[in-house]
């Protein structure tokens, strides 16, 4: 850390929407000083007041937009706006290739929940309780996956290009949160993976998978799925008519 007396430049930095919950109450929705020393990059300097990168889509550094390599410079005044996943900004800078129209997560060790609520939806989400966030963040550059985390930290890797901080601490709350920042209703599929290990399902004839069932479940069910990759047998029964109402709510917005 530069000592005090070196630092002598300073920069306004004003950042929008939700960007505000990663600062102090001081510094939000409104313009604040930053100062500091050298040349560091714009990424650098967004992250040191607090915010993470990955939820940063655009930049502006005296009216124009630049990439997160831009070295800020004394006197430059910076706006900061948040991932725009439902809106088309080509004309600017955008600090992604494009936004994720097939999105797919991964989830840090504390979300076990929220990951089968993801699944639940359709869509592909990787969650194992053994992933350190090197794995995670391993997992999200390889196979451009977004990041679902409650650990600022972990967004702050260099490797994660795409993530989420949660604001919500209950599951129910944290599916919706996450539908509608990445607005996700229309690409719902419910019940087409597997909630277990995230393989895809299909329909099965009974016979197919009559040797596995429960006798009552045998006299009272005709219609079965199974997941390709683990092979776990699935049915209409009580589980599925409270994950249905579960989705209605999320999609009716009650």
């Amino acid at each position: 850390m530069p000592k005090k007396n070196d630092i002598k430049n300073e920069t306004t930095f004003r950042f929008y929407e939700e960007l505000n919950d990663f600062l102090p109450p001081a510094r939000r929705r409104t313009p604040f000083c930053y100062r500091f020393s050298g040349r560091p990059s714009i990424k650098d300097a967004i992250e040191a007041v607090g915010v993470p990168h990955t939820e940063v889509d655009l930049i502006l550094v005296n009216g124009v937009s630049v990439s997160f390599s831009h070295r800020i410079a004394n006197g430059d005044l910076v706006s900061v706006y948040p991932v725009f996943e439902r809106l088309d900004i080509s004309g600017v800078t955008r600090l992604r290739p494009e936004p994720l129209r097939d999105p797919k997560f991964v989830l840090d060790v504390h979300l076990k929940t929220l990951a089968k609520k993801l699944r639940m939806l359709g869509f592909d989400t990787r969650y194992e309780t053994a992933y350190t966030d090197e794995e995670i963040a391993r997992i999200a550059s390889d196979e451009r996956r977004i990041v679902l985390t409650r650990d600022i930290g972990l967004l702050k890797r260099s490797e994660v290009e795409r993530g989420y901080w949660l604001r919500s601490q209950t599951p129910a709350r944290q599916l919706r949160e996450v539908t509608e920042q990445f607005d996700l209703f229309k690409k719902i599929s419910p019940f087409s993976r597997c909630l277990d290990c995230n393989g895809t399902v299909r329909r099965v004839d009974k016979h197919e998978v009559e040797k596995l069932l429960q006798p009552k479940t045998k006299k009272y069910y005709d219609e079965f799925y199974r997941c390709n990759s683990c092979g776990k047998v699935f049915w209409k029964g009580t589980h599925y008519l409270r994950m249905l109402r579960e989705i209605e709510a999320l999609l009716t917005g009650k």
